[in-house]
């Protein structure tokens, strides 16, 4: 900011000359997205709750801790196999609230439509948003409408903000991470982003690949009764999957966080399509799935809890936390051998939430 005589003129951090125009990487969850939160966003509107960097965010009002998040969703094509662009919406805000470890309460849902988009197939997205709301018992209270010149939309982008209480004693936040902590992942990873892709591509499997969104407030719930503040912290590894999501974690932790290869639960469908592809399914996007990272001494009870839930029956411990290579995750393979597994520089799957 520079201050001339009788005003304050704001400068652009990124520096704009480095990027003049929007790619679709700044919207794909990796280097360019932290570049745009980093150096844009967060000295503009800097405050402390903004800089937890978390998926939601934590309040306290009136002698009670509440959660609140905002998502967009702009996923193409808006109907896939296991879900389309109304329960995803309701499904990635509960999640975000969940990994705030809040109950999930209240929803609101804002629509983007574009002029000529088929009343038929809003109403199937309206009816999608109620059942996943029901199912994972938060209400719809409030919403908005607008509608764009045909031409100037892609049929329909949904807004969704979403509020939860948080219970006593419950604390996440990535600041809570430290060495000796240890990582897990509640099921198979890469089954979202693959499914989508497969209908994009035309892809054909031996059974039908489905998304894996899903609310997942029962399960973190099931995880915090058993483990209670051990769990220090959450996360769904949506855009920029798994990979994306650990190294934010590292960086804002100051840790460093090591993979084990072998334990990363990856169905055989989904690794045989990034292999043909040539993507690493620690990048592919996620919507069901959920990242914990608990104190060593309750590793094996988190694990147990996370199983005895539908929604984690394919649980693993994947990782530990370390103090070497502070804010850089490392995978190490099934041979031995170590990479860095960095942050997505590029947009590996674009309009994939």
């Amino acid at each position: 900011m520079t201050e001339g005589p009788n005003h304050f003129t704001l400068s652009c951090p990124i520096p704009i000359q480095e990027y003049p125009a929007v790619l679709l990487a700044h919207g794909g969850g990796g280097r360019l997205t932290q570049m745009l939160i980093e150096r844009m966003f967060l000295p503009t509107f800097h405050n402390p709750a903004l800089e937890t960097l978390h998926d939601g965010v934590v309040l306290e009002v009136g002698g009670a801790r509440l959660a609140f998040t905002t998502d967009s969703f702009v996923i193409s094509p808006i109907f896939f196999p296991g879900g389309d662009i109304g329960e995803l919406a309701v499904n990635g805000t509960v999640n975000d609230l969940a990994m705030c470890g809040a109950r999930p309460l209240y929803l609101s849902l804002a629509l983007i439509l574009e002029e000529g988009f088929p009343m038929e197939d809003l109403w199937q997205v309206v009816r999608s948003v109620q059942e996943a709301a029901q199912k994972a018992e938060v209400e719809v209270v409030t919403g908005d409408t607008k509608v764009v010149d045909r031409g100037k939309g892609d049929g329909i982008f949904i807004n969704t903000s979403g509020v939860g209480v948080i219970p006593e004693g419950v604390e996440i936040a990535p600041q809570r991470v430290c060495p000796g902590d240890v990582v897990l992942i509640s099921g198979a990873i890469a089954v979202h982003g693959i499914a989508i892709l497969s209908v994009r591509e035309g892809l054909e499997f031996e059974t039908t690949l489905e998304s894996d969104t899903a609310p997942l407030s029962e399960l973190v719930g099931t995880l915090l009764r058993a483990t209670g503040p051990q769990v220090h912290m959450l996360r769904d590894p949506t855009r920029g999957g798994v990979a994306s999501a650990l190294n934010e974690i590292a960086a804002s932790a100051s840790v460093g966080i090591v993979l084990e290869e072998a334990h990363i639960p990856i169905g055989d469908e989904v690794k045989g399509a990034c292999e043909i592809l040539g993507l690493d399914p620690l990048y592919v996007a996620n919507e069901g799935k959920c990242l914990a990272i608990v104190a060593k001494e309750v590793a094996e009870t988190a694990l147990e809890a996370l199983r005895s839930h539908p929604l984690g029956r394919e649980a693993a411990i994947v990782g530990r936390v370390v103090e070497e290579h502070p804010g850089t995750v490392i995978l190490r393979s099934r041979v031995g051998g170590k990479r860095i597994v960095d942050m997505l520089s590029g947009e590996q799957l674009p309009r994939i939430c």
